[in-house]
């Protein structure tokens, strides 16, 4: 077996070497020509052009990408290498990924008995690229990504020359390596290398021009990537004021959820790390934090974000900060707190930010069975916000929804969940589609069990998507209550299941007692008295410590009828919910509906 092997640089040099010299690597196909019964090897980070000077070859030719050295392998090398310092070893390991020869330069500078240095690496890297394309670099080392009209549209802002030729040039470089979506992106490396040798003003006219891109492309069919790229490109530039990042962050969320928002909230938190203090740029990363922790239903997260009292009603920021505290607070079962917070804000702020704050009012308030109230405030909150306001006036129309399901008036119910539903679907809101979903399979567990679970199915995969823990797990409330009215019990006992685990982990406190209720009527189906007792007095125990869903209070003591047995706390519970609650006729019919509908769940 014959074995022949280019140097890495050699391979390379002669690829980018100016006209003239593009032949230095002759030797090595002579070689391998006369080579015509063994095994060649040939090691290089770019592939040579064989298919140029003897096509035939090419049925003969087998590339194989090697992948990159494994830490341990990297690790491994530094040391035999003399590089005796871990915490440097780390480091060179780490900024080695993808440029394998970093770890041979660092070996070499560390038998000199120095540091490597960036100069020494930008030397090293660039010595075959010529001073142009050098200038393209520098530009691009801002991005993160790019493509070919993002060079162009920075290579014709500051006058440099820019074609396919340019471009294939420089995308041909082992430093430039694909990225998502059929762009590129330069090593780590190279662009902190270079992006400091760019001056303040062209960096930040250079942010300039791709935000502007950005906003172009947030019109397509990418938009929240491009909708955040814009954002990231803003800050840079210095034109986004702490409104205009809370206008992008609510295109994200209306089109992507939390995870573009987290993506936008790490962009700012590093931006203000990198700059000098900015207050209001502060407030609105908590702000914009916390209402990504808010679609998630992650209570702990929001109220770290969001002790004590520390916002201020006077920005849009600090009144949006405010609402998601109350969020945090509600989801986590402190009901007479978030009360207290969104009132704060629907008496205390003028604007849009109040609107929010009163439809969390008016949803307290119908949680807690004050039907009328809630129905009184909703109106007020709509009479005061503009027609085109199309999400919020979804979440009023499924807060109406709500009120209806919850006095068991399940055909008013259904027509305010239809309003809902076309509010978001005029306002193309994937996350209000997926909470009209989850409401949907919860109204269908009642009224259409067998439609129901295909429903819910499709909410529990609709809100994971979106990482909305909470509704995920009312969506397996809804999908075991339709099993257990059609008596699919084990089905019901694992959907159940996976329904308090969900909750348990969102931290959604109303939510887990509201299925441990429905794991009550399962218990009572299947005649394990004990089992159902101990469930009711689970789930009665959390509503009353939560202040919330008092006609759940009358169904646990309509269930505890069905057992035959007694429970004071329950009963007393039950008959304070009676005092408690607002009906939106009266309180017989409420009740008369409830029972109703539970005798045809039960039997």
């Amino acid at each position: 077996m014959t074995g022949a092997a280019s140097g890495v640089d050699k391979v390379e040099a002669s690829t980018f070497n100016p006209p003239g010299q593009a032949a230095s690597d002759v030797w090595l196909r002579d070689l391998v020509a006369q080579l015509d019964r063994g095994l060649v090897v040939i090691a290089s980070r770019e592939p040579l052009p064989w298919h140029q000077y003897a096509s035939e070859w090419g049925r003969i030719i087998r590339q194989l990408p090697l992948e990159g050295l494994p830490m341990d392998a990297r690790m491994e090398l530094l040391t035999d290498g003399g590089v005796t310092d871990p915490r440097m070893r780390q480091v060179i390991a780490k900024a080695s990924v993808g440029v394998p020869f970093y770890l041979h330069l660092a070996v070499d500078s560390e038998s000199r008995r120095q540091v490597v240095s960036q100069d020494e690496i930008m030397q090293r890297f660039l010595q075959h690229v010529d001073p142009d394309e050098r200038r393209y670099l520098e530009l691009l080392s801002i991005t993160r990504t790019f493509d070919f009209e993002l060079f162009t549209r920075l290579a014709q802002a500051f006058h440099l020359p820019a074609g396919q030729i340019a471009w294939e040039r420089l995308t041909s470089y082992s430093f430039v390596y694909p990225a998502p979506e059929s762009r590129f992106q330069l090593h780590q490396l190279m662009t902190s290398v270079l992006r400091v040798r760019l001056s303040a003003a062209i960096s930040q006219e250079a942010h300039r021009v791709l935000h502007d891109l950005w906003n172009e492309r947030a019109r397509g069919s990418n938009a929240p990537t491009a909708l955040r790229e814009a954002a990231y490109h803003g800050l840079g530039s210095g034109v986004l004021s702490s409104d205009r990042l809370l206008d992008y962050a609510d295109r994200i969320a209306a089109l992507g959820g939390s995870q573009g928002v987290s993506g936008l909230v790490a962009d700012l938190r590093d931006f203000l790390e990198q700059g000098e203090p900015d207050e209001a740029l502060d407030q609105t990363a908590r702000c914009l934090a916390a209402e990504a922790a808010v679609l998630l239903g992650d209570a702990e997260k929001i109220n770290t974000l969001t002790p004590g009292r520390s916002w201020s009603l006077t920005s849009r920021a600090g009144a949006r900060l405010a609402v998601a505290a109350g969020h945090g607070r509600r989801i986590g079962g402190q009901t007479a707190e978030a009360l207290h917070i969104y009132s704060s804000v629907w008496d205390g702020r003028e604007g849009p930010e109040r609107h929010p704050a009163g439809l969390w009012s008016a949803d307290l308030h119908m949680a807690q069975g004050r039907f009328r109230r809630a129905f009184l405030l909703a109106d007020e909150v709509t009479a005061s916000s503009p027609a085109d306001a199309h999400v919020l006036r979804g979440d009023l129309a499924r807060l109406l929804h709500l009120a209806s399901r919850f006095s068991y008036d399940f055909e008013r119910a259904e027509r305010h969940l239809r309003d809902a539903e076309a509010r978001y679907r005029q306002a193309g809101t994937v996350i209000g589609a997926a909470l009209v979903k989850t409401n949907l399979a919860e109204l269908l567990a009642w009224t259409d069990p067998v439609s129901a679970i295909a429903v819910a199915r499709e909410a529990v995969e609709a809100n994971t998507d979106l990482g909305a823990l909470h509704e995920a797990g009312k969506a397996f409330t809804a999908l075991g209550q339709a099993q257990l009215a059609i008596g699919h019990f084990n089905d019901a006992r694992t959907s159940l299941d996976h329904a308090c685990r969900t909750l348990d982990t969102a931290g959604y406190r109303s939510g887990r007692a509201r299925a441990e209720l429905v794991r009550a009527s399962l218990h009572l189906r299947l005649r394990q008295a004990d089992q159902a007792m101990a469930s009711l007095r689970w789930a009665v125990d959390e509503l009353v410590a939560v202040e919330v869903y008092p006609t759940l209070l009358m169904v646990a003591e309509y269930l505890l009828g069905m057992l035959e047995r007694t429970d004071e706390t329950i009963s007393a519970a039950a008959q304070q919910a009676r005092n408690d609650i607002e009906p939106l006729d009266s309180l017989e019919a409420l009740e008369a509906r409830m029972n109703d509908h539970l005798r045809g769940l039960l039997t």
